[in-house]
């Protein structure tokens, strides 16, 4: 009965995952598909549509190492993905708000393994900037997903209410 009850807390969490995974492949496919490499397309002064490949981190941290920061992320990626796993079957009822946040990185975490698997970079297409003087780095869904999973976990450690001596966790 204990593992029925784990595999049920993840499911719906797990659902939501793959359709956050699902919306970042299907644009980063849509975007492969009609833009060249480099291409800047303009929707907003301050934001545009483009295709860059990433092989490094955030930032395109060791994107120059030599290949095996591929492998080295995906190891991270995947060990992620089971531990934030494992701790959704302990909290997925309980906890919602930072199940809600691990799931936005769990998926993200995905989609983002997904590139450097099948493709060895990353694709990234929003790209943020000031003007013409100031850009933010590139980058996608599975990014911002993960970005706000972070956000959301560090407002719920901000503002969440304990009562004195009574621990968080399950």
């Amino acid at each position: 009965m204990m593992m029925r009850t784990s595999i049920q807390r993840v499911q719906r969490w797990w659902a939501l995952a793959i359709a956050v995974f699902a919306l970042d492949w299907v644009t980063k496919q849509g975007i492969e598909a009609n833009l060249y490499y480099g291409q800047e397309i303009p929707l907003l002064p301050f934001f545009d549509l483009t295709l860059r490949y990433n092989t490094g981190a955030a930032f395109s941290f060791l994107a120059e190492a030599g290949g095996w920061q591929r492998w080295f992320f995906s190891l991270i990626a995947m060990a992620v993905v089971i531990g934030i796993s494992w701790r959704l079957s302990k909290i997925g009822h309980t906890h919602k708000l930072e199940a809600l946040s691990l799931t936005l990185i769990m998926s993200g975490a995905i989609g983002n393994l997904h590139d450097r698997l099948s493709y060895g970079h990353v694709i990234d297409f929003i790209q943020v900037h000031w003007q013409s003087t100031w850009y933010f780095p590139a980058f996608n869904i599975a990014d911002s997903a993960i970005t706000v999973g972070v956000v959301l976990m560090l407002a719920e450690g901000l503002f969440q209410k304990n009562p004195k001596g009574k621990q968080n966790d399950d």
